[in-house]
């Protein structure tokens, strides 16, 4: 793919006041300046032609080696978008639907126990299965192990180590997703399936339940149904050789003498991407994919555009439809907080119950946990990409160039 993943536009053209545009890059630059980011790559278009596509910054703070429009990022959860997509290809294709029981797959997850809210050492039956839709849209009943009570935790620690959450890094024991997901199935879940949203914890499944569901792994069956189809020739589960240069450094925030600065916590030499290849979690798990802004740009527009990109269909733009909606009901996602609703692999904005936002009702994206973020605005046309590699980045004060991104890209339309 060359530089530009979209057709270059003009921005008066594309109904955008230039010097409100042009507002943008420097504001991204005071967050680097400021180091509250080691980077950003920000990237803007509207009606599928690109008006602002920019990197500022430094792959890592130490080296100062320069952040390019082509550099790869850990895109944690904006992974889940990707496994919503990947989960409808099946649904389109006949071989799974989102009502599925997850044991049609996986027989382990036949037989669920709710543990009692009153009585910890008490189980009972699950009201219902639990299905790839509850698995999609964070609904599983499945208790997030950083909030587990204390008395779930003694009762249930020799599962709980199978699974390395007794490990500071759930993934240095290198457990397969496959006998995970089996150790996982042996807990007794904390609340029936679809009464709650705990976010994440039903991804691991899911991914499971797509390797079981098209027979490949899931890098495989990404590569070849999206990757590949719409040229995103950069984005992997992991680094393709000769791509190290392009990989930089991830960063938390963390206090050093009563002062907040970004912290390496895993550099390019030293990261899990560098292989062997072995997570492949449709969560973001290990990190989920890889990928540049301007890949990630290009499958942001083939959902803005009802399924499909330079003639390639990956959906049907009725099933881009179910999608994005509503799949929640009135459930408020802790995340966003009201005025959302949870999609398969995407958070929708509907507005309700809460104060208008700088979007359209129907805007649609995620984030990952290292700080990239993406929104697709169907009234508008709208796609904005917005990637660094800072974990927590919320708890620097000032540190809203997320909110910032967003708020400059609409105020520039007229």
């Amino acid at each position: 793919m060359s530089e530009a993943p979209l057709p270059m536009g003009d921005p008066v053209e594309l109904g955008f006041d230039p010097e409100r545009l042009a507002q943008l890059g420097p504001a991204m630059q005071h967050f680097v300046d400021e180091q509250k980011v080691p980077n950003l790559v920000t990237l803007l278009a509207r009606k599928g032609q690109l008006v602002h596509f920019e990197a500022r910054g430094v792959l890592d703070l130490e080296q100062g080696n320069p952040v390019g429009k082509d550099s790869l990022f850990r895109m944690f959860s904006n992974t889940k978008p990707i496994a919503g997509v990947a989960t409808l290809i099946l649904f389109e294709r006949g071989i799974l639907t989102p009502d599925d029981p997850v044991a049609r797959f996986l027989p382990e997850w036949g037989d669920l126990s709710v543990v009692n809210r009153n009585e910890l050492m008490l189980t009972e039956p699950a009201k219902r299965p639990l299905t790839i839709r509850h698995c999609l849209t964070n609904t599983t009943g499945l208790m997030n192990p950083g909030v587990m009570p204390e008395m779930y935790r003694q009762r249930f620690r020799q599962e709980l180590a199978q699974l390395g959450h007794e490990e500071a890094d759930a993934y240095a024991q290198d457990i397969p997703n496959r006998d995970r997901v089996r150790a996982m199935a042996a807990l007794p879940l904390g609340f029936h399936p679809g009464e709650r949203f705990v976010y994440h914890v039903g991804y691991p499944i899911l991914s499971a339940v797509l390797e079981e569901a098209c027979g490949q792994t899931l890098d495989v069956f990404f590569k070849e149904n999206i990757f590949d189809p719409l040229k995103m020739d950069s984005t992997d589960f992991y680094l393709k050789p000769g791509t190290q240069n392009r990989f930089g450094t991830n960063y938390a925030p963390r206090e050093l003498d009563g002062e907040i600065k970004l912290h390496a916590v895993e550099t390019a030499a030293n990261s899990e991407k560098n292989g062997p290849r072995k997570h492949f979690g449709g969560g973001g798990d290990a990190g989920g994919v890889l990928s540049t802004a301007g890949d990630y740009a290009r499958f942001g527009q083939m959902l803005l555009n009802g399924g499909e990109l330079d003639g390639a269909r990956i959906l049907g733009r009725k099933t881009v439809d179910i999608m994005v909606g509503n799949h929640t009901g009135d459930m408020t996602i802790p995340m966003t907080g009201r005025g959302f609703h949870w999609g398969l692999g995407v958070a929708t904005y509907h507005g309700h119950g809460a104060p208008p936002l700088i979007r359209s009702v129907g805007t649609y994206g995620w984030g990952g946990a290292a700080g990239t973020t993406y929104f697709g605005d169907p009234k508008e046309e709208l796609l904005g990409v917005c990637l660094t590699q800072v974990m927590n980045h919320g708890m620097m004060p000032g540190n809203n160039y997320q909110e910032t991104f967003q708020r400059l890209s609409y105020q520039a339309l007229v």
